[in-house]
């Protein structure tokens, strides 16, 4: 089902002059909610009932490219498949002309007020069910580490108060504040290389997350203190890829792999400057 039709994107879903890396994440979380109506088990019926809705356990997105101010994206959202307590949607993003700018895959648990996943309503399982679509799409970052034998790459880390004003009825961390979050942690981290962002992107986009998987292991609540380490794991002209772990109170609540490109400003993806490599060869 078209979960978005021809949104334009506007000013705060920016980073420069392309869409940020985090609308990604929100337009996937607008179009679960479009779902969840359509199949008559929404968020707002969840939350009433103190449960959290629809919680990703499994992200994997490939960006093709990203939208630039003034364009229009839509999304298709599709059931692939469905279980007892969980259920994984496929999210195809597309621009103005249905040329595709990005993939999704998303698996979803819907949690009790326990803390235990929810079974799905038997109605609701076998409407997901019928609604099923093969699709079967590659997406994320490589299975494989290439690091050609360098053992000196860069490890980084920042911790972030969850003082969120997106809390939603859930008080948890807001679902488009975690991709934020490791964008900020390696931000920092060029500063302690005396450079900046603003210093190394000229004509073109760097750090931009291009493919990710991340898995989420318990939620992160409100005022909370969560901290996000960064392992950086290989370096190389098209892809920068860094082990993300979020975590908080001692305990792992996100891990996963996310590839960064760059892109330049046409949203079209390029080869990285060395100087936007260096940072990340300790």
């Amino acid at each position: 089902m078209q979960t978005i039709a021809d949104r334009r994107v506007q000013f705060g879903e920016f980073a420069g002059p392309l869409a940020h890396g985090a609308s990604f994440f929100d337009w996937q979380l607008i179009s679960t909610q479009e779902v969840a109506a359509a199949f008559d088990y929404s968020f707002a019926e969840i939350l009433a009932e103190g449960g959290i809705p629809y919680a990703p356990v499994v992200v994997a997105t490939s960006v093709e490219r990203y939208p630039r101010l003034g364009e229009t994206i839509s999304v298709e959202t599709v059931p692939r498949s469905v279980g007892d307590s969980s259920l994984e949607l496929v999210y195809e993003i597309n621009d103005g002309d249905g040329e595709r700018l990005a993939t999704a895959r998303m698996t979803h648990v819907t949690i009790g007020p326990d803390g235990a996943a929810l079974a799905l309503p038997e109605d609701v399982r076998t409407a997901f069910a019928d609604a099923r679509i093969d699709r079967n799409p590659s997406v994320g970052p490589a299975a494989e580490t290439d690091t050609d034998g360098d053992e000196s790459l860069a490890s980084f880390s920042s911790s972030f108060e969850i003082r969120s004003p997106h809390v939603e009825g859930a008080e948890l961390a807001y679902f488009e504040e975690y991709p934020r979050f490791a964008d900020v942690a390696l931000e920092r981290h060029l500063e302690t290389y005396e450079t900046s962002l603003d210093d190394l992107r000229g004509e073109k986009e760097p750090y931009r997350i291009r493919d990710w998987r991340w898995e989420f292991k318990a939620p992160v609540r409100f005022e909370t203190t969560l901290r996000v380490d960064c392992d950086v794991l290989e370096v190389s002209d098209e892809t920068i890829r860094i082990a993300h772990e979020l975590s908080s109170d001692g305990r792992t609540n996100i891990e996963g792999i996310t590839e960064y490109g760059c892109f330049d400003r046409s949203g079209t993806p390029v080869a990285f400057d060395a100087a936007m490599l260096e940072p990340f060869r300790a």
